[in-house]
């Protein structure tokens, strides 16, 4: 299973097998960041710019795969536990500990910088399961008793604060 560098699971063999599209990538098939960042990569970015941007990924005459390309980033948008399906519940105005964390499936080895930076949500209690034992990000799991709670926890809240009341009640004159 991979490892972060602190020797801890990350909860996949292969992170490539949960990762989506490029982040990059347009809805023409083109490689923004060639485009976008031509600075930080000027040889990438000028053969891009010499095949009209075309991502090389998604060219059907090409063998490339996101892992060949060197600024592949996939991270997920999804609000929800992707091993639980526990859904985000952020209190506006309020600094509270968020429900989900962003779980890197990827990290460096023997060195290396980090290259491609894929992502993906995990609540804060199956993030701990994943990094503190052999738990796996596709096993079939229910949100922890813990999680529900707090879930539930803000949506009471939420909901008092769609309540109506009157300014006569709030401001009664006998008071």
């Amino acid at each position: 299973m991979e490892k972060t560098p602190r020797g801890t699971s990350v909860g996949v063999d292969d992170p490539y097998e949960f990762a989506g599209v490029c982040d990059h990538l347009t809805g023409e098939g083109n490689c923004r960041y060639a485009f976008d960042h031509y600075e930080h990569d000027p040889e990438f970015a000028r053969e891009r710019a010499e095949d009209e941007y075309e991502c090389p990924v998604v060219d059907p005459e090409s063998d490339w795969t996101w892992a060949d390309c060197p600024h592949f980033r996939s991270r997920n948008r999804d609000r929800e536990c992707v091993r639980c399906g526990l859904e985000e519940k952020r209190m506006a105005h309020d600094d509270e500990r968020p429900l989900l964390e962003e779980h890197h499936l990827s990290y460096a080895r023997d060195g290396e910088t980090l290259s491609h930076e894929i992502t993906v949500y995990l609540c804060r209690w199956c993030h701990a399961k994943v990094h503190n034992s052999w738990a796996r990000i596709t096993d079939d799991a229910a949100p922890d008793p813990e999680a529900i709670a707090a879930l539930e926890e803000r949506r009471g809240r939420e909901y008092e604060e769609l309540g109506f009341e009157s300014a006569a009640e709030r401001y009664d004159e006998d008071d």
